[in-house]
This record gives structure tokens, C-alpha cells and sequence, in this order.
């Protein structure tokens, strides 16, 4: 079957009707000699030829019939294609263009319209270079210029300008159409408005340089509390050395009210020292110069230790303060002194909260290959919608307690910190009114940082 569109069989058939029209020439020829008297050719040949050249010509009839359908057909096929490249050019989410290769607009869909903000019959035939921007307009043009040589699609990012003056980022993106020759007879731009996206991008980076800044004046603000933090402990501990060095060598040559006065002074400083150890220590943790020094100790004996040096501290509110063991000779390898830290906040904050009642020590194996330290107390308790507040830095959750109590607000942060760092896990519970419960469990033996 001849397919259509074909020139090789198109050139056959017509070769084929002219051999035919030749026939029939020569046929009429010598049919006219054959009714002359002096021809010796039947007139029966004749007919017999002329009958084979008529079913040559009705073959060729029904060949030129089945070429006309294919065509037909060819034409409905491509029609169809047509309108549908025509619905999707048109009704496309981004706006589409199709200019010659200098530009001027020749077919442009329904968002593009849209997107410059004229309508369709004025916006073909003008060139695509008046609505850039005018101070990209000659970088536009330069490489409108560059597109007619390239084979390759381009994309970049350019401001336009709508018709009626409003400004919008457009990202472009175009491919040259081009002849079997390799030249290019049009181009095809896909526009898209990117405002917004630009817009949050610019946000974004805006975003990174204040949190870039904040993270300079965070570290700025950690280095300045170091240093403080050490030049006041200098003094600080001179002023403690000569106030314990009064107290112990000539409180009696002092009048009582001086005795107490020099009493205050090493107190205070006292608190005062433990306060700027608790800003060194919190510094150290948040850039991550910790360093544990460990060694084998008996925990329960650390515990004991650690509750009759605090005792006074629950006698003066008339506290019942006592441990309970689990087991005995419950040994762990860890930083003793840190541990200790851990129990001294616990039991510090358990104190100060608690205006009557009791404070317990609970030590006793916890999970495979931990240990368990729960600091329980009947004070003032915590709301179950500030548990993670209260292990925040400088935070405490009643801030009226705050002028009351005192302290810096570290004390939780860092002993969350320090329990994190060694491999462990803290947790609370606790009743407004009825008291606090701290857990903190620890690994049997920690491995150097």
C-alpha cells in the first residue's frame, strides 16, 4: 500500500499514467489503421488491448481513491494534533511565547497574556525586549543575540515590566527552533513570575545572616562571661582566704556584731563564688570543653558524703534530710567531682523549694549496666506544663520564687547537661503542692570523652 506523503510512490504513479496515456495514443493510431482496408491486423487485437488498458486505468482509479483517503486521514490526524498542541499551548500553567529570532512576537498563550497584563491582539507583533526591565534590556538583547547560535536550551532569571508599569521577577526559559540547515527561524519561551519565590529566598538569606549574627554575639557573649567569670573568681577568692584567715585566727579579738559581719562577708562571697562556678560551668558545657577525669569511687559513699556536708543547709529550714541504699558498695567508674556537682544541684534546688516535710536520696541499679540516683521532696512542686522549661539556662518557672530563692537558674541546665554528656537520662514528676521527684541514671562505667 502507498503510504501518502511519499514522493517516490507519487512520482510511480504518475509515470505509470503517463505509460497508460501512451498506450492509448498508440492504440487510437492503430486503430484507425486497422480500419483501413489495407490492414492485415484483426480488429479483435484491438479491443483485446484496449480492454487491458482500461483495467490498468481502473487500478489506477482505485490506487489514486486509496491515496486521497491517506491523505484525508493524514489531514484529520494532523488536525487533530493541532488543536491539540493549540489547548495545551494555551491552557498551559506557565506562560508560553513564540517569537522569530529577533524577538518579535508571532503566538503567545493565555498566562503569558495574563503575566504582561495585555491582551493577546496587541501583545503579538511587539518584540519581547520591551517588557524587560530598562536596565537589563541591553544584556536581554545581547543574548537574544547569542540564542540564534546556540543549539542548546537557556534559562536565567530577569526583571519585566507589564504593561502597566508593575515590576515582577521572571525566570525564562527558551529553545531555538531550528531548519534541517541548522538555522534558527523562531524561538520558544516558557515565562514564569518567580516574585515570590524570590521574595522568600531573600527572606531566607536575611534569615541566615541575623542567625549568623546571633551566633557571633552569642559566642562574643559566652567569651565575655568567661573572662568576667574568671577575673571575678581571682579576687573573690582572696577576699574568702583573708575572711576565713580572720575568722580563724582572730575572731577573739573581735567584738561579736564584727565577728558576724566578717561571717556575712565569707558567706555571701561563698555564694557568690558558687554562682560565677555555675556561669564557668554552664560556659564550658555549651562549647564543649568538659573534660571528665574518672576514676573508681563507691557512689553510695559519694552520696552520704554529699548529704551531711548540705545537712546544715536542712537543718536551718528543719528538714528531714536522710539516703536510702539499694545495695552496698554500689562501685561505677565516672568523674567523681562531676557526679558530686549533679547531686549538690539536685539536693540544693530540692532544699530551697521545700519549706517543710523532707528530702530523700534514692540510690539503687537501674537498667542493665546503670545506675539510679532519684532525689525526692515535699516542696512547692512543678506544673507538668513547665517540666522542659525547667531545664532550660537561666530560667526558673515561678519567677517570684526567683527573688525569694536566689541562684542563677543553671543549676538544672547543667545537671541535664552533664547527665546527657556522660550517657545518661534525667527525668521529673511532680505535683503543684505535693513535691518534686528527679531521676538520674548513669552508666556503670562511662567512656572518656
Amino acid at each position: 500500500m502507498t503510504e501518502p506523503g511519499n514522493i517516490h510512490d507519487r512520482q510511480n504513479l504518475i509515470q505509470h499514467l503517463e505509460e497508460v496515456d501512451q498506450r492509448f495514443n498508440q492504440l487510437y493510431q492503430t486503430a484507425d489503421n486497422a480500419l483501413s482496408p489495407s490492414s492485415d491486423t484483426p480488429f479483435s487485437e484491438y479491443l483485446s488491448a484496449l480492454s487491458i488498458a482500461l483495467e490498468e486505468l481502473k487500478l489506477i482509479e482505485e490506487e489514486v481513491c486509496q491515496h486521497n483517503q491517506q491523505l484525508s486521514e493524514a489531514r484529520q490526524a494532523l488536525e487533530t494534533e493541532r488543536h491539540r498542541y493549540q489547548e495545551l499551548f494555551e491552557f498551559a500553567p506557565d506562560g508560553y511565547l513564540v517569537t522569530d529570532k529577533y524577538g518579535k512576537i508571532q503566538e503567545v498563550n493565555r498566562v503569558a497574556v495574563e503575566l504582561l497584563k495585555i491582551e493577546k491582539r496587541y501583545l503579538v507583533g511587539k518584540v519581547l525586549p520591551s517588557f524587560v526591565a530598562e536596565e537589563h534590556r541591553n544584556v536581554f538583547r545581547s543574548l537574544l543575540l547569542q540564542l540564534q547560535s546556540i543549539n542548546q536550551m537557556r534559562e536565567w532569571e530577569i526583571p519585566f515590566v507589564t504593561r502597566d508599569g508593575a515590576r515582577f521577577e521572571a525566570a525564562l526559559t527558551v529553545v531555538a527552533v531550528k531548519t534541517e540547515s541548522g538555522d534558527t527561524i523562531a524561538l520558544r519561551w516558557l515565562l514564569r513570575d518567580v516574585t515570590n519565590r524570590k521574595q522568600i529566598e531573600e527572606k531566607f538569606r536575611k534569615i541566615q545572616r541575623q542567625n549568623l549574627e546571633l551566633l557571633e554575639a552569642d559566642r562574643l557573649k559566652e567569651q565575655f562571661i568567661a573572662t568576667m567569670s574568671h577575673e571575678l573568681r581571682t579576687p573573690l577568692t582572696a577576699i574568702l582566704g583573708f575572711s576565713d584567715l580572720l575568722l580563724r585566727q582572730f575572731h577573739r579579738q573581735f567584738p561579736p556584731h564584727q565577728t558576724r559581719l566578717i561571717e556575712r562577708i565569707f558567706e555571701n562571697g561563698r555564694h557568690l563564688l558558687s554562682l560565677i562556678e555555675d556561669i564557668l560551668d554552664f560556659s564550658d558545657l555549651r562549647s564543649k570543653r568538659i573534660e571528665f577525669r574518672l576514676e573508681v569511687f563507691d557512689l553510695n559513699e559519694l552520696v552520704a558524703l554529699t548529704i551531711e556536708e548540705m545537712r546544715s543547709l536542712s537543718e536551718q529550714k528543719k528538714l528531714d534530710l536522710h539516703a536510702q541504699f539499694a545495695t552496698a558498695n554500689l562501685v561505677i567508674i565516672n568523674d567523681r567531682a562531676r557526679v558530686k556537682q549533679i547531686l549538690v544541684n539536685l539536693l540544693s534546688n530540692a532544699i530551697k523549694f521545700t519549706d517543710s516535710g523532707l528530702v530523700c536520696v534514692q540510690v539503687s541499679p537501674g537498667k542493665p549496666g546503670k545506675v539510679a540516683i532519684v532525689v525526692q521532696d515535699t516542696g512547692i512542686g512543678i506544673d507538668e506544663a513547665d517540666f522542659d522549661l525547667i531545664f532550660q539556662e537561666f530560667r526558673q518557672v515561678n519567677q517570684t520564687t526567683t527573688r525569694q530563692h536566689g541562684g542563677t537558674g543553671l543549676g538544672l541546665a547543667i545537671t541535664k547537661a552533664l547527665t546527657q554528656l556522660m550517657g545518661g537520662e534525667i527525668s521529673v514528676q511532680s505535683t503543684l503542692g505535693l513535691g518534686s521527684t528527679f531521676t538520674v541514671e548513669l552508666p556503670m562505667h562511662i567512656a572518656p570523652l
